[in-house]
């Protein structure tokens, strides 16, 4: 898709200088010992911003990332595994940027004179990373491939502020909205709303697709809601800017009426909620689609549209300004200080293949933090759950990754980190490996004990749920049972989440669907038992669940790290605007 959609955020940082893997001794001058006196505190404060922070996290413990040679061929397993993996989303990442095929951008580009949406982005887009969202989404849907569900959607800077982005692909389907377009639409304004960032619509739609529209028309989150977001974002203060580059058909056309301020481009642009063809099917009347709602008209006429551009390049310029004009403030422009970690290769090969090789995740941990530290919490508490603070691309987090099953001591230990992140607003970074088994309960006494497993769950979704602070969850494995929503999954709303090629997302394992309730009459059938096995297998494989939007994403385990420092940086902008309470009530038109 858009060039640089995993550059990393930073620029290259020399190497960092190498430290021994244990605690290491602050090292100040013997008569700075006292680093707590408010005196030698403002002294290095004054001195360089930022720096006893820096000095507090650099003295946090070094994990020791090395696989030892007994876990050898988990590793390598693993990295098999991993490998096919990454084949396969390689593949799909090819085919989603042919977008609808060679003839659709040939008369795309020729016969409607029109650029690619990648070439929009280009133009709009300040050079620097672009943070694309859902990239598969629309594979291998029952109505067909819509590639990237015919519309792009990401955040990049514009003018130096982050925003959302949301373009339509007419070379897909003719930009009309599938059910999964809609559904793509609406996760990213949801990405906005959370993370307070402007909306950018480029809108080249065909409205609705027709055949399907009982699944995109009538129900609360289908087409109507994305209007709705519109005007609710407005009321916060949240910028919502259109350029209209493109057919804006039936419900395409409300999208750029309902912004708060709309560029339109001549000879491109053209709104209507029905188009020549059904002007002339019901009145018998011949207009051409300039006359009957093209730049001219919208800009003189009916002001549906606020500024009129000669071309597509004048368009994105207009645009640029308008955010520019949006009196919002960027953020610091000096990224955080950040150490490369000690170990930066071989997250392939700690990918779990399933549940029984995972290996150590603190072996994956010591390839995201900042110079491989890390402050562990309650370490020899609830172990098949790791918590602890860290800092990754420089940004100070709290981290809960699972080790295992979650336990009730676990899950105990991790509701009290959790509240903890939420009383000192630390960002939490939530890396997910669930178990995919059904839990046996054949005695009293194995009643009782996940009885209190499950109370300690609960307790731990509880926290989850109600913690303000942003929240960005990776699958690296597992996203099964009720043990993925104590560990953020989508249901409990992170800011982001992603998966890798490896992840699995289902109730339970292929291999435990026979012990699980309801399944007695299929495992009666072996053929019948078979076919849900690989029926499950398809549908819990990362792909599967990327396509429908129930993620943010497949990323590979090897930019992970730059895509978490990402969305770090676009979650803190918002603490740095001039304006972030809304003024009550949406920007109406005339």
């Amino acid at each position: 898709m858009v060039e640089g959609r995993t550059k990393p955020l930073l620029s290259p940082l020399p190497p960092p200088q190498p430290h021994p893997p244990t605690h290491n001794t602050p090292s100040l001058p013997p008569d700075n010992a006292a680093f707590g006196s408010s005196t030698t505190a403002s002294l290095l404060t004054m001195r360089c911003p930022g720096a006893v922070r820096m000095y507090v996290t650099n003295s946090f413990p070094v994990l020791d990332g090395k696989v030892q040679p007994i876990h050898r061929h988990v590793f390598d397993f693993n990295l098999r595994n991993s490998d096919a993996s990454s084949k396969r989303y390689h593949e799909l990442m090819e085919r989603v940027r042919r977008g609808g095929g060679e003839n659709a951008v040939l008369r795309h580009t020729q016969k409607n004179k029109k650029l690619l949406v990648t070439e929009r982005l280009r133009l709009l887009l300040d050079k620097g990373p672009f943070l694309e969202l859902s990239p598969i989404a629309g594979m291998g849907m029952p109505y067909g491939d819509v590639p990237a569900a015919g519309c792009l959607t990401g955040i990049g800077k514009i003018s130096g502020i982050w925003c959302m982005v949301i373009a339509n692909d007419a070379t897909v389907k003719g930009g009309t909205s599938y059910p999964v377009s809609v559904k793509k639409q609406l996760r990213a304004q949801h990405i906005a709303l959370q993370n307070h960032l402007p909306c950018v619509y480029l809108v080249d739609s065909g409205g609705g697709f027709l055949p399907l529209q009982a699944e995109i028309f009538p129900d609360k989150n289908h087409g109507g809601r994305i209007f709705y977001n519109e005007a609710v974002m407005s009321a916060l203060g949240i910028a919502q800017v259109a350029v209209v580059c493109g057919s804006c058909t039936a419900g395409g056309a409300y999208i750029p009426t309902m912004a708060e301020e709309t560029v339109i481009v001549d000879r491109i642009g053209t709104i209507f909620l029905a188009g020549p063809p059904l002007v002339k099917a019901a009145t018998g009347e011949e207009v051409s689609p300039e006359d009957l709602g093209g730049a001219t008209l919208h800009s003189v006429v009916s002001g549906c549209t606020d500024h009129f551009a000669a071309t597509e390049k004048d368009a994105y310029e207009r645009a640029r300004d308008i955010v520019a004009a949006l009196n919002l403030e960027p953020g610091p422009s000096d990224q955080p200080e950040a150490e490369e970690p000690l170990y930066t290769e071989g997250l392939g090969g700690l990918a779990p293949a399933s549940y029984t090789h995972t290996l150590n995740i603190r072996l994956v941990l010591s390839r995201l933090t900042d110079g491989s530290r890390f402050l562990e919490f309650k370490a020899l508490y609830g172990t098949t759950l790791v918590t602890g603070f860290a800092r990754i691309k420089g940004h100070l987090i709290g981290i809960v990754a699972s080790n295992g099953r979650l336990s009730h001591n676990a899950a105990l230990k991790g509701s009290h980190f959790v509240q903890l992140c939420d009383q000192r607003d630390i960002p939490i970074i939530f890396l997910q490996n669930t178990d995919p088994s059904v839990t046996e309960t054949a005695t009293l006494s194995q009643a009782e004990a996940v009885t209190n497993q499950l109370k300690a769950q609960a307790a731990m979704m509880s926290a989850v749920a109600c913690s303000t602070v942003p929240k960005v969850t990776i699958v690296i494995g597992g996203c099964y049972g009720a043990e993925s929503f104590a560990m953020c999954g989508r249901s409990f709303d992170p800011n982001f989440l992603f998966l890798w090629p490896n992840a699995r997302v289902a109730i339970v394992g292929p291999s435990h669907c026979a012990d699980y309730p309801g399944a007695e009459a299929e495992s009666r059938d072996e053929t019948e038992l078979q076919r849900l096995k690989e029926r499950l297998e398809e549908e819990s494989s990362a792909f599967h669940s990327s396509s429908r939007v129930w993620d943010d994403g497949v990323i590979l385990p090897q930019d992970t790290r730059t895509v978490i420092g990402q969305c770090l940086t676009i979650i803190k902008q918002h603490r740095h605007q001039l304006r972030c309470v809304g003024r009550g009530h949406p920007l109406l038109r005339m």
